[in-house]
């Protein structure tokens, strides 16, 4: 499930991808604009420009603004900085593994290749899913986002 730090971060970076290439824009504005929490906001933002994702600008007609094109940043890549691994549970996961302390063996655990499947379906679609497909869902356009799992 997606935390709210995951859902905020995604409506800061959507509503980033609206502004014309090297415009900026403030925090508070993006918060407000989204009702979400400016001191949460702040922090996710942080963690964005650490990532790369988005650079940030001091000083009079500072703000925030996307690092590259809103079809150039990937869904899949928003959730794992902010929430982590895709996987459902940690023994699937290729960037987190951890084992199961109940399990007995690994290779043939069907809860863990089931959820290996769900990783890879969960990660073709968010790899593939651009800020530029989300803006495009939300302002009306026809997109077509059709995904076979």
């Amino acid at each position: 499930m997606l935390t709210a730090k995951g859902k905020y971060g995604l409506k800061a970076l959507v509503h980033l991808s609206g502004l014309e290439p090297g415009e900026t824009t403030q925090a508070a504005d993006i918060a407000d604009a989204n009702n979400i929490p400016k001191k949460f906001l702040d922090a996710i933002l942080g963690d964005l420009r650490n990532a790369g994702i988005i650079h940030s600008k001091k000083g009079p007609g500072g703000g925030y603004m996307l690092a590259k094109a809103p079809s150039q940043v990937k869904v899949g890549q928003v959730i794992r900085t902010l929430d982590g691994p895709l996987a459902p549970i940690a023994c699937a996961s290729r960037s987190n593994y951890q084992p199961c302390r109940d399990c007995k063996d690994v290779k043939t655990c069907v809860i863990r290749l089931s959820m290996m499947r769900v990783r890879d379906a969960t990660s073709e679609i968010l790899d593939r899913l651009t800020l530029a497909d989300m803006a495009a869902t939300g302002d009306g356009r026809n997109v077509a986002l059709m995904y076979h799992i």
